[in-house]
């Protein structure tokens, strides 16, 4: 018996379509190491093979039936015996019988919803992942690998600039004016900082950007917050009358599109902090939330080829027309390119 060690065993392995032409994505585990997977979009479809490979030849391995699960979960460390799952679809790969061989089997969950983005947080981890089951009498033959799902965004129509006042009476008055209230994760924060009245010594300024990872509900709520970015504004002393750029280049930080009550489990929120220290040490804050959302980026040629022979997520454009992925692509390539032209233009002015 195989209970014993004796009999017949088998690996599986699962061979993704594509997946030479696929992208990968990186995440991060929960020791902080990186992990890299290949890379899905939401209504996309994902099929392949799964490979059975019995480990002694001329022997059989009876079974009670194999399938292949496609599993969305989100799972709180806190409650790691409950784990929530908000998509789960099943495939029957073969009835109850014998092997003799090795033999593959070809599966396909056609334009899976994949509603939120893969994360690995502080308290939090949402993955996607297939799951092969060989059911067997004692114990079954397992065999699990992850995906990592990037959620598309557009442009906000509506981008609002944010203006905020920073006052002590009559100690200090400062304005700060920030470019827009949406960025996506390779933008940069432009802003500029105004000094209206200042009477108290100030030695140092910086603009920090916040993440706030917020999970479970009522008493069983969490806050972790942790500072992805700091920025300079300045150290010395600032005059009445003086201004001072800011710009921000989010690319250089790991950082996530803001995630909002996630399946009522947990939500990604991002503020920027401004931090202002005076010459006794007191410090003074003023935070405003921020949207930071996933834009499509520049894409190969055979990657759009590898994803041809699948659907893949449409987005709306907001007025009923719905476009691929690629399309959202070269969409943003034209507009950022246009971006930067008229960006140049404004400089060679100003010069």
């Amino acid at each position: 018996m195989s209970f014993f060690g004796f009999g017949q065993s088998a690996e599986i392995d699962i061979v993704l379509d594509g997946q030479e032409n696929r992208r990968t994505a990186e995440i991060k585990t929960e020791d902080g190491k990186r992990e890299k997977y290949y890379l899905y979009f939401d209504g996309e479809t994902v099929s392949g093979k799964v490979n059975v490979n019995l480990r002694k030849s001329g022997s059989k391995l009876e079974h009670q039936g194999i399938k292949i699960e496609f599993i969305g979960q989100i799972e709180l460390y806190y409650d790691r015996g409950n784990h929530q799952e908000f998509t789960s679809l099943v495939k029957e790969l073969a009835r109850p019988g014998e092997l003799t061989q090795s033999t593959s089997y070809n599966f396909e969950f056609s334009q899976v919803e994949k509603p939120y983005e893969s994360y690995t947080g502080a308290n939090v981890r949402l993955r996607y992942f297939l799951r092969v089951t060989l059911v067997k009498r004692i114990s079954d033959t397992v065999k699990e690998q992850d995906i990592i799902v990037h959620t598309l965004s557009q442009y906000p129509e509506m981008n609002s600039s944010i203006k905020m006042e920073v006052g002590i009476e009559d100690c200090l008055h400062i304005e700060f004016e920030y470019n827009k209230s949406k960025y996506h994760l390779k933008d940069v924060i432009v802003g500029k900082i105004y000094f209206l009245l200042v009477r108290i010594k100030i030695k140092h300024m910086e603009l920090q950007v916040i993440k706030r990872e917020t999970t479970g509900t009522g008493p069983n709520t969490f806050n972790e917050n942790e500072t992805i970015a700091k920025y300079e504004i300045m150290d010395g002393a600032p005059v009445r009358g003086e201004s001072i750029p800011i710009r921000l280049f989010l690319s250089g930080y790991e950082l996530t599109p803001t995630m909002r009550d996630i399946n009522k489990k947990f939500s990604v929120r991002y503020y920027l902090n401004l931090v202002l220290v005076d010459e006794e040490e007191r410090r003074y804050f003023k935070q405003q939330e921020i949207t930071i959302f996933r834009r499509a980026d520049k894409i190969r040629k055979n990657y759009q080829a590898a994803l041809s022979h699948h659907n893949p997520s449409l987005l709306s454009d907001g007025g009923g027309n719905s476009k691929t992925s690629y399309q959202q692509h070269q969409e943003d390539e034209d507009e950022e390119d246009g971006g930067k032209e008229a960006a140049e233009k404004k400089d060679e002015k100003e010069k």
